[in-house]
């Protein structure tokens, strides 16, 4: 199944290939299985092998195995790893980016980003994003969300506005704000995801 080049990043192959990608290289010292990778991801196991077959190949992906499973993570010997890993924070960072600096954070129920790069990974065509809007649902220390950003901002390069909601607001949509959110491309940022 071919699928088209994303939006935010045209000269990568597809949309699956750059989130994978951008999951494994953004992530210092991931492994991950192929399994584990395609429900990430959210494409077919298949799809994701044969991408993962690719980028072993041309080494850009080192595996290893752990008893029966295999596990793939990025090869920080490949001699192109610093420019690949700086486009893909510039491009398809905020996901994978955003979901390791938050999930430690206490008191978050769900975060979303949205906005123009929310639009942009949805496909929608455009100019490139100049920013990153990230809106956390929940009761998180406002502290640590200021952390929160100067660590994004330093590992995207990109300004980075983290808007806090309540659980009830975000439930009950009755701020405008809220309404144009919902009615707009998001992102869910997968907060706690298990790796595997």
């Amino acid at each position: 199944m071919r699928t088209e080049s994303p939006s935010l990043a045209p000269y990568l192959r597809s949309q699956t290939q750059a989130r994978l990608l951008a999951e494994l290289l953004l992530k210092p010292d991931t492994a991950m299985s192929v399994t584990g990778l395609a429900k990430t991801v959210g494409a077919p196991q298949s799809v994701v092998s044969v991408e993962v077959a690719r980028l072993l190949a041309a080494e850009v992906l080192t595996d290893e195995r752990v008893g029966r499973t295999r596990l793939v993570r990025a090869n920080r010997e490949y001699r192109l790893i610093e420019p690949l890993t700086q486009i893909l924070a510039a491009t398809f960072g905020p996901e994978p980016v955003m979901a390791r600096i938050l999930g430690d954070i206490e008191g978050i129920d769900a975060a979303y980003i949205f906005g123009s790069w929310a639009a942009r990974a949805t496909g929608a065509r455009g100019r490139e994003p100049g920013d990153v809007d990230v809106l956390v649902v929940g009761t998180p220390d406002r502290a640590e969300l200021n952390e929160a950003v100067e660590a994004a901002e330093s590992a995207l390069g990109l300004p980075v506005q983290i808007t806090r909601v309540s659980p009830d607001s975000w439930e009950l949509a009755s701020e405008p704000f809220i309404q144009t959110v919902k009615e707009r491309p998001m992102v869910e940022i997968k907060l706690g995801q298990v790796e595997s």
